[in-house]
């Protein structure tokens, strides 16, 4: 377990941008389970990855994009263990990856980026990248 002055303001940075933060199971099980439209589902981590791409791209991607899905939630890996291993359920067949970016249009997932999709990558290769999913299933 991460101390929690370490992984507060890794919290904070994508629920400061909109996010819903799941922490339990349930809370994934109720959006996933209920959600209309588009879902966002960012799996955070603390490693440098998601520090130095994965969050300012997906962040970037929100600010820029003429579709913007409906709903964004974030579960936080190697920290809320329980939450993260029910969002992987959705996220079947791709095997655990964080950080990773999951598209949901009314439950299904249509878009998944893993992290060695993520590794090597600019912030602004992976906001280009999520443009171009919101443009086509959040449209």
């Amino acid at each position: 377990m991460y101390p929690e002055a370490l992984v507060a303001p890794i919290r904070t940075d994508l629920v400061s941008a909109g996010f819903t933060e799941l922490t339990a199971p349930a809370q994934v099980e109720e959006v996933m389970s209920h959600a209309k439209g588009t879902t966002l589902l960012v799996i955070n981590s603390v490693c440098g990855c998601a520090a130095g791409t994965a969050r300012p791209g997906v962040k970037l991607a929100l600010t820029r994009a003429a579709h913007k899905p409906t709903n964004l939630t974030t579960v936080f890996a190697g920290v809320d263990f329980d939450a993260t291993d029910k969002a992987r359920e959705y996220t079947m067949p791709y095997p655990p990856s964080s950080p990773s970016i999951a598209l949901f249009k009314d439950g299904e997932l249509v878009h998944f980026v893993e992290r060695h999709h993520i590794e090597g990558r600019s912030a602004e290769m992976i906001a280009q990248h999520l443009e171009q999913v919101f443009d086509e299933f959040c449209g």
